[in-house]
């Protein structure tokens, strides 16, 4: 009974230190490095009429921890509408800012944006990894009748694939979270 346990405490310690070594840049051709995201750019374009373009902006240029992050929505959105969503993410502490979607994209199989709600929204997720599996870098959003609440966007980081959907479900570190609070008109 001694020799199982002690060979199975050196298979999960193997296994911990070959896991490690994947995520130290050393082992393979992948940047696992942590990128700063200091803003985030969700951009909603009315399907029926392409002028009605909402903006949801977070930036937060000194990162977690420092001063409050600050949040822009450019307006409300249609009632009983359907919008085309797209999300951007910067690095602004770069000159230039780096896009980190450019990242998030090159790596989608290890990424997966979450969205949830409490204005009756629909939110899908259009994109698709090379494996099938949702992204999430773009999405189609259907609205209902007037409400006030919120969206609420998460990019895991090594999340399961495939999940139920939910961020709780996906498992993964958290690369990113905001809430905006929002309307619809």
């Amino acid at each position: 009974m001694k020799t199982i346990k002690l060979l199975a405490l050196l298979f999960i310690s193997t296994l911990a230190i070959s896991c490690s070594n994947d995520d130290d840049g050393h082992g393979d051709d992948h940047d696992s490095e942590e990128e700063l995201i200091t803003t985030v750019v969700y951009t909603l374009t009315n399907n029926a009429d392409n002028t009605d373009v909402v903006t949801l902006t977070f930036t937060d240029l000194d990162g977690e921890g420092g001063a409050d992050g600050t949040y822009d929505i450019s307006g409300p959105l249609t009632a009983n509408a359907t919008y085309t969503g797209g999300i951007k993410l910067w690095n602004a502490t770069e000159n230039p800012a780096e896009d980190i979607t450019e990242e998030v994209e090159g790596e989608a199989d290890e990424h997966e944006f979450f969205y949830s709600n409490t204005a009756g929204l629909t939110i899908t997720k259009t994109d698709v990894d090379g494996n099938g599996n949702p992204v999430g870098i773009e999405t189609t959003i259907a609205t209902g009748s007037a409400a006030t609440g919120s969206i609420t966007v998460i990019l895991k980081h090594e999340p399961t694939k495939p999940n139920n959907g939910t961020s709780s479900d996906a498992g993964g570190s958290t690369d990113v979270e905001v809430t905006f609070s929002i309307e619809v008109q």
